[in-house]
Formats: C-alpha cells, sequence, structure tokens
C-alpha cells in the first residue's frame, strides 16, 4: 500500500479517486485501506459505500474511527486483497462499481521498527504485513543458499544476491540472525553503496518482505480477482512503487484490453473480447509538489481501466519463482 502523509492522503489520491469516479448509490472497495486515504475521498461523494480491505490488523484498528463517522457506509474487513472477490460476496455484492488498490510497504509499516521492515531501524527481521506465517528471519534461518540467492536476484533485483546469499549462510552458523540491524550490516559489508546511492541493503530487504508476504502471487490473485467482481463500466485503478509491481499490472491490462486472435498454426483459437478499456495509456507519476512532500512517493506509478461487458479472462500458469511454502518445508 502507498506511503501515507500525516493527513493521510494516499500517493496519487487525487489522480486515482477522479479515474475511479465515485457517484451517488455506488459501491467500492479500497483493497489497500492502509490509513484510509482513498476510502476518505471516495466517501466525500454523498451516497457512496466503501469496503476496505487490508491483511494488517493495525491498519484495520486504525480505520474505526473512519467506520464511525461514515454512518454505515463503510465496511471494514481483515483479509489479504487477493481475496476481494470473496470479501465482495460476503458482504452480500455481486458487482461492484470500481476497485482502487495501492501495493507494497505502507510508511505506518516502515516506520515502526516491531514491524522489522525497515534497515534503518533495529528491530526483530518480522517483515509479515499480517498477523500468520513465517517471519523474514524464519526465511532466512530455513531458506538454503541457493534458494536466498534466487529470493534476493528476482524480488530484489540485486545484482550481488550470490554474495549476499553467502554471507547470509556462513553468517548464520555463527549466530542466528534475527533483528534487522543485524541483517543490513551483514549486506553492507557484501554490497558496497557510493555515495548518494541507496542503502546497500534496500535491495535485500525489498526482496524478503515481497517474498514473506507473497506481493506479486497477491497482486497477480487481486487483480484478476477485481475483473470478475466489477460490473460493466466499472473501474480498476492501480497504484505500484517499483518495477516488479508494474509490469504486473502493466501487463494484466494489456492482455485485457486487447483482442486475442488466432494464428495460421491455431487459426481456430477463440478469440477472447478484451474485459478492461485503458483510461491510462502511460502510467501517471506522482508531480514534484507530492515528491517534495513524501520522498517516498518518487518512484510511484497509476495505471486505470474500465471493465467492459466481455467474461472474465482465465488466468495462466502462474510464474515458476520461488515460493514461501516451497522454501518453509524444504522442497
Amino acid at each position: 500500500m502507498s506511503p501515507a502523509g500525516p493527513s493521510h492522503l494516499s500517493v496519487l489520491s487525487r489522480e486515482a479517486v477522479e479515474l475511479l469516479g465515485p457517484r451517488d448509490g455506488g459501491v467500492y472497495v479500497d483493497a489497500t485501506f492502509g490509513a484510509g486515504g482513498y476510502s476518505r475521498m471516495i466517501l466525500g461523494t454523498p451516497g457512496t459505500r466503501v469496503v476496505g480491505v487490508d491483511r494488517d490488523r493495525t491498519a484495520i484498528a486504525g480505520g474505526f474511527e473512519l467506520v464511525d463517522r461514515s454512518e454505515g457506509r463503510l465496511t471494514l474487513v481483515e483479509d489479504r486483497f487477493s481475496h476481494l472477490a470473496d470479501v465482495c460476496a460476503a458482504e452480500g455484492l455481486a458487482t461492484v462499481d470500481g476497485v482502487v488498490m495501492d501495493v507494497g510497504v505502507s510508511s505506518m509499516q516502515l516506520d515502526e521498527a516491531g514491524r522489522g521492515f525497515s534497515f534503518r531501524l533495529d528491530g526483530p527481521l518480522d517483515m509479515r504485513m499480517g498477523q500468520d506465517g513465517p517471519t523474514a528471519a524464519d526465511v532466512i534461518a530455513r531458506a538454503s543458499e541457493a534458494e536466498l540467492a534466487d529470493i534476493i536476484y528476482i524480488f530484489g533485483e540485486e545484482r550481488h544476491s550470490r554474495g549476499v546469499a553467502r554471507a547470509i549462510v556462513a553468517g548464520r552458523k555463527d549466530k542466528p540472525i534475527t533483528t534487522t540491524r543485524a541483517l543490513a550490516d551483514l549486506v553492507a559489508r557484501v554490497v558496497r553503496a557510493k555515495p548518494n546511492e541507496i542503502h546497500p541493503a534496500t535491495r535485500t530487504f525489498q526482496a524478503l518482505r515481497i517474498f514473506v508476504n507473497e506481493e506479486l502471487d497477491e497482486l497477480q490473485l487481486a487483480l484478476a480477482a477485481a475483473e470478475r467482481v466489477l460490473k460493466p463500466g466499472g473501474r480498476l485503478v492501480v497504484v505500484s512503487f517499483h518495477s516488479l509491481e508494474d509490469r504486473i499490472v502493466k501487463n494484466f491490462f494489456n492482455e485485457r484490453s486487447k483482442t486475442a486472435g488466432g494464428s495460421r498454426h491455431l487459426p481456430e483459437m477463440a478469440r477472447a473480447e478484451p474485459s478492461f478499456r485503458l483510461l491510462t495509456k502511460r502510467p501517471l507519476a506522482p508531480g514534484d509538489d507530492e515528491i517534495a512532500a513524501n520522498p517516498r512517493a518518487r518512484s510511484a506509478k497509476l495505471r486505470a481501466a474500465e471493465r467492459t461487458g466481455a467474461a472474465a479472462h482465465s488466468s495462466g500458469a502462474p510464474p515458476a519463482w520461488p515460493r514461501l511454502a516451497d522454501v518453509m518445508r524444504g522442497g
């Protein structure tokens, strides 16, 4: 979810809600509730209803005041946003008018040392957005050197992934790696940063966070779920914060907005009608003022599309990248 500032405004909030187009009587899903920035703005349109979803119990608890002020128009659900279709069904909603989501870690999570997301704050090496499942420390302790190298390279795009993995395996033989400071110091001995470059542990921490929370799988499932619940004319707005996320969103929208044709080899192939119409040919980015007010917004990209009346497309095979369950069971 996007880094929200002190006023609880989500990144690109004005642009996102304008593209969502809330209207009186409309029902909308804020799929990554966070600090409630998008929900507040949607509820600013009289007669709207919002279902807010977040896997972080702290975020849900922080939204109770907004629920009280919404006079029954806001419902909060603690769940993964990949389950948004099931959440809607449980709320008696067969279809909705719009879904907005921003993906990644929030400022609230980064700024709390006890959550273990930040290499700048010493705390337990946790990194879980929810309350269940293995922690980053569990992964560090259990994964093989080859698995760690793959995780750090694929999800962190770290060129020195093999060296970092080798150092982690050597380091854990002497002492369990259980704090953010211990891991950051270990990585910094392998990855040398030049002045004005990002912290040497940035990519490794990103990789572990994405892996522990299964963020890219969650995003793909959430996009497909939104496709199923949006009514014709309903809109899907997504804000992402790094290239891996944006690539998934871009590919999803491109695949769903073009008619799949046959070929001379498979002329009988059925043509799937486009299930979305693109609203943003190119991603929108924050302006200079927003970046100055919130430097964490600088990498944000917003993409949006409108649902057509065509049937939802079938989902393809999941990517062949490392998965949490496999690593934890030693498979």
